[in-house]
């Protein structure tokens, strides 16, 4: 049951599902500064607690959206998924080791060095045209508008780099997928619409594992199941807004989109660090 309390919370998951599925990332840093600014004596297991199992909500309601599209690279998101799972695990036992100010700390820096990317980078993916030779796998995926992506790509640099990923996103419980969309777009060229399609079905599976986790190591405190209910039943909803919004949106908008919420979140929560 949701106390009236936090009904207000259901319409701020609703914009938090609609962003987060527009950008491929969850919602979770938009979220998690959110929570600590309502929230400033939580502690940060607490917090992310609550971000993850409401961004794998926000990737469940978003990835069935994206499937109706045929957007999802599943055999990619297979793989990466299966990467990033035992970081997942790792990063959301170790939460609870790291002190609230520093964990705010790493957060703002993060999400800075983000955002500072994409607006050195602003040009999309390029697919490698010789899509042969080398370790790299080739396949194409097709929407169901017709419109064919050619999808090239070295797998062994994308486990790496799920690995990492989900350390990162289970540690500072922002789901992955602000640094996922980067990484797929920059290091391994997926389209955009493709990346933030895969980059949900990979949530899906990164944050339930380290909601899991997070539930196992009894990180989920007095009211936050209550406010994760509330959030969760507002991304399910924004999350089908997002995907079909995207439909409207360029690839390029979907980066530089990120890129300045990333560097206004960042900010405010490295603002937060400096001052205690």
């Amino acid at each position: 049951m949701i106390l009236p309390g936090y009904l207000w919370l259901v319409p701020l998951g609703m914009a938090l599902g609609a962003l987060g599925t527009l950008l491929g990332a969850g919602g979770g840093f938009v979220l998690v500064p959110v929570l600590l600014l309502l929230y400033p004596q939580a502690d940060p297991d607490t917090v992310t607690s609550i971000s993850l199992a409401v961004v794998f909500l926000n990737a469940l309601s978003g990835s069935w959206a994206y499937a109706r599209m045929k957007r999802i690279d599943y055999r990619s998101g297979l793989i990466l998924a299966a990467a990033a799972i035992p970081g997942a695990v790792i990063g959301a036992l170790t939460t609870d080791l790291i002190p609230r100010r520093i964990f705010d700390g790493v957060f703002g820096l993060l999400l800075f060095a983000v955002a500072a990317y994409l607006f050195l980078h602003r040009e999309e993916g390029t697919i490698v045209t010789n899509r042969a030779g080398g370790r790299k796998v080739c396949w194409d995926v097709v929407e169901s508008d017709g419109t064919i992506h050619p999808i090239s790509y070295d797998p062994l640099l994308g486990v790496v780099m799920s690995v990492v990923v989900g350390y990162l996103s289970s540690m500072l419980g922002i789901g992955g997928g602000i640094v996922h969309v980067p990484a797929l777009v920059r290091l391994l060229g997926f389209p955009v619409h493709v990346a933030t399609a895969t980059s949900h079905f990979i949530l899906v599976f990164m944050a339930l594992a380290g909601t899991v986790a997070h539930i196992a190591a009894g990180s989920f405190a007095h009211g936050g199941l209550r406010r994760t209910i509330a959030l969760g039943i507002g991304v399910l909803v924004g999350a089908q807004i997002g995907a079909s919004l995207s439909r409207r949106v360029h690839g390029r908008w979907i980066i530089r989109g990120l890129a300045v919420a990333l560097a206004f979140v960042g900010a405010r929560v490295l603002v937060m660090a400096i001052h205690g």
